[in-house]
C-alpha cells in the first residue's frame, strides 16, 4: 500500500506530466504569447539573473510572499520552500535548516550563510541571524538549497540572499502602517521613500511588541533602517546601508511533555522564576560601489561593518557578549569569446573579521526576593577574534543554444585567536589555532531544449566551520582535534513552464553526504563541547508548483503547491559508546508539504488560505522520542483601495491556525533532565490567534 507522503509526491508527479502535454498543445497555438511574459530575476551578485539558467534549487519568496501573513513572523513563508524548515519559539529564538543540514544545532541558526544586499548577516560565531530585519524593508529572499553557491561561501546547508526594499515607481513615497493581534501584538511602521536621477533614499522605523501567550514571553523590538543610491551615473553607483535593533525578549524556554500537552502555556519554572530574557544593540553597515569598467568587465565592492552589544541573564548564568565584525568583498564580472563560444565569468575575494569579547556572572535571582535575575561574581571572560578569507570563482560557458556548463571554486582559509582573561591562571596564554585550507569546486551541466524547460545535473563540496563553542573543550582551551564538516552534494532538477507559462515547476533530486559530523556534547545546563564523531546522509526529492491562472475580467487565482520527501539519517555515528548508525537525523522532519491560494478581484478585495504539514521528527539521536506531525491552516482577507489621488490604503484581517492545533513550533534536541525530570524538548506554537492590519500609501 503506497504511503500518503508517496501518494503525494507522485499525484504532483502526475500533475506536471499531464500539463507537459498540453503545454505543447498550447505553443503550436500562440508561441510568441509564451515568449514575451516576464521571467524571475535573481540577485544581480549571481552570474547570471535568469533563474531559468540557473543549475540549482533556488527558493524565492518575493516581497507579496513575504507579506502574505501579518508581517511579523518570518517563519510562516519560510516554511513554504520544500526542503527549508524554520523553527521558531516566540520569535526570539528560531533555527533553519536546509535539507536537514543545521537540524542538531541546540540553538540558532548555523552552517548556512546569509546576506542583506552584499553584507553578511552570519556571524564569525557561524550564528546567522534574519529575525532583526523588518520583512516590510525587504524586496526578494533567495535560498539557494546545498553548497552550489561558491560565490557565497559555499555553505553546507546553503545560503539566504536578502535583497533590500527599494522604491519601485514615482519620486517621492511615504506609509505608515500598524499591525494588531491576539495576546498584544502590535506593530507600527513609518516610512519614506525618495528617488531621484542622481539618488535615491530609504528611511524607515518599526516597533513590534507582544505580550506573547505563555509566562515570561513578552517582547519588544524597534529598528531604524537607513538605505539608498548616491552618485548614481548610467555606468556606476554607490549603494549604502545601515540597521539599528534594539530587542528586549523575555524567554519562557522549552517545557517537558506532560507540560507541553497540560499547560502549554507555562514557561519553565528556572526561567520563569529567573525573569530570564535577551537583550541586545545591534547596528549593521555598508557602503558598495558598482562600476562597469568597460562593455566587457565589471567591478562591484563592498565594506561593511556588523556590531552587537548583548545581554543576557540566564537561570544559570548572566552571559555578557560584545561581538564587531568588520570586511570587504570585491567581486569582478564580465564575459569574453573563445572563437564562438560564450563565456561569462565571475571572480574575487571576501575577507572578514569578528572579534568576540564573552564575560559570564552567577545570577543570584534565588536571593533576590522574587525580582529576577541579580549578577553576582564574574564566572569567567574570554575574547575571541576570528578571520577568513574566501577567493572564488564562478564561469558559464555557452556550447550552444540549449547547452551549457558552469563551474565554480572557492577556497576558504580560516584563523583564530583565543584568549581566557578571567579567571586568571599561569595556564591560560593567548592560543592560536586555524584549519586547514579548504578547497569547495562545483561543477553544473544545463540543458534547455526550449525556452521553457530547464534539466540540470550539479556536482559540489561544501563545508562548515565549528561555532566558538564547539572549539572548545570543558576547561575553556582550543579543541586541536576539532576540524570543520565537509560534504559532497549531487543533484538533479528541472524547471519547466506550462499553459503559456501560466505554470511553473521545479522539481530537484539530491544526495549528500557529510562527514567528520559535528556533535555537541552537553557538559552543563548550557555547555556544549564540540567533538567529530561521524557521518550523516541526506537525499530527498523536492517539488514545487507556482499557478497563475486569469479566471476572468473579475477574478485572478494564484496558487502554489511544495512538497519535499526526505531521507535523513545517521551514516555512522557512535557518541560516548552508543551506536546511532542508521537512525533517522534529529530535529528535521522527513517529510513536509504546504498548499495555498490568493483570489484576487479587480475591485481591490481579496481572499487567501495556507496550509502547511509536517511530519513528525526525531527528538534525540537515539531516536526514543518524536514530536507529533502536525497541520496548520492560515487565512486571511483584505481590501485595497484609492482615496485620493496617488493615496491608497489596505485593509487587512486574518486567523492563524484556524483548527487550534496544538504543536510543537520547535525542538529542543536531545534534551536531557536532571535527576528524576523529563526532559524539556517542547517549544510551543501559538494556537488560533487573529490580527488585522491598517496600512496608508502616498505616492507623488
Amino acid at each position: 500500500m503506497i504511503s500518503k507522503k508517496y501518494f503525494l509526491l507522485l499525484s504532483v508527479l502526475f500533475i506536471s506530466r499531464n500539463s507537459l502535454a498540453q503545454e505543447k498543445e498550447v505553443q503550436n497555438i500562440d508561441s510568441t504569447k509564451t515568449q514575451k511574459l516576464n521571467e524571475v530575476l535573481i540577485s544581480p551578485l549571481h552570474i547570471n539573473r535568469d533563474l531559468q539558467n540557473s543549475p540549482a534549487s533556488i527558493g524565492i519568496l518575493a516581497e507579496k510572499e513575504l507579506l502574505r501573513n501579518n508581517t511579523t513572523d518570518i517563519s510562516n513563508v519560510i516554511n513554504t520552500i520544500p526542503g527549508v524548515f524554520m523553527q521558531s519559539s516566540n520569535i526570539t529564538t528560531t533555527r533553519i535548516s536546509i535539507r536537514g543540514i543545521g537540524a542538531r544545532t541546540p540553538y540558532g541558526t548555523n552552517k548556512i550563510r546569509a546576506f542583506y544586499g552584499s553584507i553578511p548577516l552570519t556571524s564569525g560565531n557561524s550564528e546567522t541571524v534574519i529575525d532583526d530585519i523588518d520583512l516590510q524593508n525587504i524586496n526578494q529572499i533567495e535560498i539557494i538549497k546545498g553548497p552550489l553557491s561558491s560565490i557565497y561561501g559555499a555553505g553546507l546547508g546553503g545560503a539566504i540572499l536578502i535583497s533590500p526594499q527599494t522604491l519601485k515607481k514615482g519620486n517621492y513615497q511615504t506609509e505608515i502602517s500598524s499591525v494588531f493581534g491576539s495576546f498584544g501584538l502590535l506593530k507600527n511602521r513609518i516610512s519614506f521613500d525618495l528617488n531621484e536621477k542622481s539618488s535615491s533614499l530609504n528611511l524607515s522605523y518599526h516597533n513590534l511588541k507582544t505580550d506573547g501567550w505563555r509566562e515570561n514571553s513578552t517582547y519588544n523590538r524597534e529598528g531604524i533602517t537607513l538605505s539608498g543610491e548616491l552618485l548614481r551615473k548610467k555606468t556606476s553607483k554607490l549603494t549604502y546601508f545601515s540597521n539599528y535593533t534594539y530587542l528586549k525578549a523575555y524567554i519562557p524556554s522549552s517545557i517537558n511533555k506532560t507540560t507541553f500537552e497540560n499547560n502549554p502555556q507555562a514557561g519553565a519554572p528556572t526561567w520563569v522564576s529567573s525573569k530570564g530574557f535577551k537583550e541586545y544593540k545591534s547596528t549593521l553597515g555598508g557602503l558598495a560601489y558598482d562600476f562597469k569598467i568597460n562593455d566587457h568587465l565589471n567591478n562591484s565592492t563592498s565594506v561593511f561593518i556588523n556590531y552587537k552589544d548583548s545581554n543576557e541573564p540566564r537561570p544559570f548564568d548572566i552571559l555578557r557578549q560584545y561581538t564587531f565584525a568588520s570586511g570587504v568583498r570585491t567581486q569582478f564580472s564580465g564575459d569574453f569569446k573563445i572563437g564562438k563560444i560564450k563565456n561569462q565569468f565571475i571572480g574575487g575575494i571576501e575577507y572578514f573579521r569578528d572579534n568576540y569579547s564573552g564575560n559570564t556572572f552567577q545570577n543570584l535571582y534565588q536571593q533576590n526576593n522574587g525580582n529576577g535575575s541579580l549578577q553576582g561574581d564574574q564566572l569567567s571572560a574570554t575574547n575571541q577574534k576570528r578571520h577568513f578569507y574566501n577567493i572564488f570563482s564562478q564561469i558559464r560557458t555557452l556550447l550552444s543554444d540549449q547547452f551549457e556548463i558552469q563551474a565554480g571554486l572557492n577556497y576558504n582559509k580560516t584563523k583564530f585567536e583565543l584568549q581566557n582573561d578571567f579567571p586568571t591562571s599561569a595556564n591560560n596564554p593567548k592560543e592560536k589555532y586555524s584549519y586547514d585550507g579548504i578547497f569547495s569546486p562545483q561543477l553544473s551541466f544545463l540543458f534547455k531544449p526550449n525556452e521553457i524547460q530547464t534539466f540540470y545535473f550539479s556536482v559540489s563540496r561544501g563545508f562548515s566551520l565549528p561555532a566558538t563553542e564547539e572549539t572548545l573543550t570543558s576547561s575553556g582551551n582550543i579543541n586541536q582535534d576539532i576540524k570543520p564538516e565537509t560534504g559532497y552534494n549531487f543533484e538533479l532538477g528541472g524547471k519547466f513552464h506550462f499553459f503559456n507559462k501560466k505554470l511553473y515547476t521545479q522539481i530537484a533530486i539530491y544526495r549528500m553526504e557529510i562527514k567528520d559530523l559535528l556533535v555537541a556534547k552537553r557538559i552543563g545546563e548550557d555547555q556544549y563541547e564540540g567533538v567529530n564523531a561521524g557521518k550523516t546522509f541526506h537525499e530527498g526529492i523536492e517539488v514545487s508548483l507556482n499557478h497563475n491562472w486569469p479566471i476572468n475580467k473579475i477574478f485572478n487565482l494564484n496558487s502554489y503547491i511544495g512538497t519535499s520527501v526526505g531521507n535523513y539519517e545517521f551514516k555512522e555515528f557512535v557518541d560516548n559508546g552508543n551506536d546511532y548508525s542508521g537512525n533517522k537525523l534529529t530535529g528535521v522532519p522527513a517529510n513536509t508539504a504546504s498548499a495555498g491560494f490568493i483570489l484576487n478581484t479587480n475591485s481591490g478585495f481579496y481572499f487567501s488560505a495556507d496550509f502547511q504539514f509536517t511530519d513528525k521528527i526525531p527528538m534525540n539521536d537515539s531516536n526514543a522520542d518524536f514530536s507529533d506531525s502536525y497541520s496548520l491552516l492560515n487565512l486571511k482577507t483584505g481590501y485595497q483601495f484609492e482615496i485620493l489621488s496617488g493615496l491608497t490604503t489596505h485593509l487587512d484581517a486574518g486567523i492563524n491556525n484556524v483548527t487550534n492545533e496544538k504543536y510543537a513550533s520547535m525542538i529542543l534536541t536531545n534534551a536531557t533532565g536532571v535527576g528524576n525530570a523529563q526532559p524539556r524538548f517542547y517549544y510551543p506554537g501559538l494556537p488560533i490567534n487573529y490580527y488585522g492590519i491598517i496600512s496608508l500609501n502616498y505616492l507623488f
